[in-house]
């Protein structure tokens, strides 16, 4: 069974509401770089990049942050993820990155990204940005902004369509007849 939790509206109140967050806790913009973890994480992160623009007036460097070399699971899985998109815009020494991703789950995705972006850096602090968090963290990770709680068992799945990439803008959760 297919259950739509967010649909496009939505998603995009939620990426105003995480922009106002992330604005009003860092007080100065020019200091941000805001990097997603691909794929839908990097849409997420130019999305949120428009919203603080368009409330601040200001545009922030974004780009990509690329954790497959740094997945703790690269000598079990059978068939090897392909790389995706690094994209490192400026030196962030020094800076506010938040990091962004579509699904926060186990956490163990975010602890790659963060072990890549340290290759090239010593940012000031790294903030976690995720449009949903679903719960069941294996690590001792906290986003720092949620779009939505959206609590889950594991025989669910949580998928993040994007227009850009699926056709469509929308939050699915999945049972596990759907998978």
């Amino acid at each position: 069974m297919k259950k739509v939790v967010l649909d496009e509206k939505s998603i995009d109140r939620a990426l105003s509401r995480i922009a106002h967050e992330i604005l009003e806790r860092n007080k100065v913009p020019e200091r941000l770089v805001i990097l997603g973890i691909p794929t839908r994480g990097y849409h997420l992160a130019l999305k949120l990049r428009k919203k603080i623009e368009e409330i601040e007036g200001v545009t922030l460097p974004a780009g990509a942050v690329d954790a497959t070399l740094y997945r703790d699971d690269l000598g079990i899985k059978k068939d090897q993820p392909p790389l995706k998109k690094m994209d490192i815009p400026i030196p962030i020494d020094g800076h506010v990155v938040i990091m962004v991703d579509d699904v926060l789950f186990t956490g163990r995705t975010v602890r790659a990204a963060m072990n890549a972006l340290m290759d090239f850096g010593r940012p000031l602090a790294i903030q976690l940005a995720v449009l949903v968090d679903r719960g069941h963290r294996e690590l001792p990770i906290k986003a720092d902004y949620i779009g939505k709680n959206i609590p889950t068992s594991t025989s669910e799945d949580v998928k993040v369509h994007l227009s850009e990439i699926d056709g469509v803008t929308e939050v699915v959760i999945y049972t596990a007849e759907d998978k």
